[in-house]
């Protein structure tokens, strides 16, 4: 089993936990790649979400050798075994559970910005991890949650090898784990993006589960402002911290939500232009990355749909707890797939899509569950890309337009072609979103 990276591991772990939903548990995530997991498997099962700070005590001239952990609250877990045959006196405990003892307040400070721990006493701990190599620092958390007062302890990862897998479930009240191959030698193998965690993406998670389902602060909620709105804002879209520039002009009936595809961003002067041209007939625009900056030179994230439809999805999710009125897609290259894919989504309510130079085409057999008007425009002298957009017209059940701007290429550079594509959106989303208000 590969996974894409540590959100879609917490999307998929979720679903072999919800058996526990009903328990009322508390998730626990071991920094810091554990913690992208355990946000995914806490907003699937409508739990709170912590972290678990635990520090290794190494002996002192082996230091990959641990005789214990600790954990705040002073619980302290010590091997009286490791300590006996390692010849070990207190001096040696002392000198190695202060320094250790310093690094575990520093962290738990860190990551929680100021929030209290949350109680564990009679309640059901589920400890999550991108994966186990040994074992010993997700054991260590385990016994930490229970001195800590859990009734009952749950360890889930998405990847472990079969003897440290084996050892785990005799040891814990519940051991979760979606995959054991025999071939392990490393758990970044099993990700196609293993890239760090870094301390900030912890914090962000952990703050935005303890304000709750769709909470950010400093956006706007409910209906239209009676002002202009704008601001750059965080989202998450599927475990992932997207950055993103709102602009809702006063009274606007609708937002407009960009879906950026390869070759561009929220900074696009393409985008900006067409944006600008909404904003003026008083709708409302999003423009938001859907790929991170490490993400964006990756071909093959640029063309996994449905991780784009997906993080489109979950940032529509977002938009739609801050607006009263219609929301519509813009999608331009991969974008406008990854915007058909998702207006084709279970309970997807979408008021309109328009696809600039767009591949419509990569949508595949979803295109005929598209039930929003769609408009795909397309420049005249694009003509591969022309004949993939009237294979895919062809597919599309609901309402839809080809329009062809005359002499433009794919980027629409020629004088006056992106003006075009902006009256043609704007004219479409005027139509097929304003009214429905």
């Amino acid at each position: 089993m590969l996974f894409t990276d540590r959100a879609d591991a917490g999307t998929r772990l979720a679903e072999a936990l919800r058996h526990l939903e009903g328990e009322d548990p508390v998730v626990l995530g071991l920094p810091r790649g554990g913690v992208p997991v355990a946000f995914q498997v806490a907003r699937a099962l409508h739990a709170p979400l912590d972290v678990i700070v635990v520090r290794k005590l190494g002996v002192p001239y082996q230091r990959e050798l641990g005789f214990g952990a600790i954990g705040e609250g002073g619980v302290r877990v010590i091997s009286d075994d490791i300590v006996r045959r390692g010849r070990l006196d207190e001096s040696d405990l002392a000198s190695v559970e202060h320094a250790e003892a310093a690094e575990l307040a520093r962290q738990a400070e860190r990551f929680r910005a100021g929030r209290q721990r949350l109680p564990l006493d009679g309640r059901t701990a589920i400890v999550v991890d991108d994966g186990v190599a040994t074992g010993a620092t997700a054991a260590a958390a385990c016994e930490v949650a229970r001195a800590q007062g859990a009734a009952r302890v749950v360890l889930a990862v998405p990847v472990a090898p079969p003897d440290a897998a084996e050892r785990l479930r005799t040891a814990l009240d519940e051991f979760v784990c979606l995959s054991t191959p025999f071939a392990f030698s490393a758990v970044g193998e099993w990700y196609r993006d293993f890239s760090q965690t870094p301390d900030d993406e912890v914090v962000s998670l952990l703050a935005q589960a303890a304000e709750g389902p769709g909470a950010d602060a400093g956006t706007p909620e409910g209906p239209a402002p009676d002002e202009d709105v704008e601001q750059e804002v965080a989202i998450d879209a599927a475990g992932v911290r997207l950055t993103g520039d709102l602009m809702v002009p006063a009274g606007a009936g609708a937002v407009v939500m960009f879906a950026h595809g390869s070759g561009s961003s929220r900074h696009s002067p393409r985008n900006r232009l067409v944006a600008a041209a909404l904003n003026d007939a008083g709708l409302g625009t999003l423009l938001f990355d859907l790929l991170t900056p490490a993400e964006e030179n990756n071909r093959a994230k640029v063309f996994d749909i449905e991780t784009l439809a997906g993080r489109l999805a979950d940032a529509t999710g977002w938009l739609r707890g801050r607006t009263a009125g219609q929301i519509g897609y813009f999608g331009a290259s991969t974008g406008a797939a990854a915007a058909l894919r998702a207006a084709a989504g279970s309970g997807a309510d979408v008021g309109a899509v328009v696809s600039r130079g767009g591949r419509p085409d990569l949508a595949g057999p979803h295109l005929s569950g598209v039930r929003a008007p769609t408009l795909l425009i397309v420049g005249g002298n694009d003509t591969m890309v022309i004949e993939l957009n009237r294979a895919a017209q062809t597919a599309l059940r609901c309402e839809n337009q080809l329009e062809i701007v005359p002499g433009a290429t794919h980027l629409f550079e020629e004088p006056g072609a992106l003006q075009q594509v902006a009256d043609l959106a704007r004219d479409w989303f005027l139509t097929h979103l304003v009214k429905q208000v």
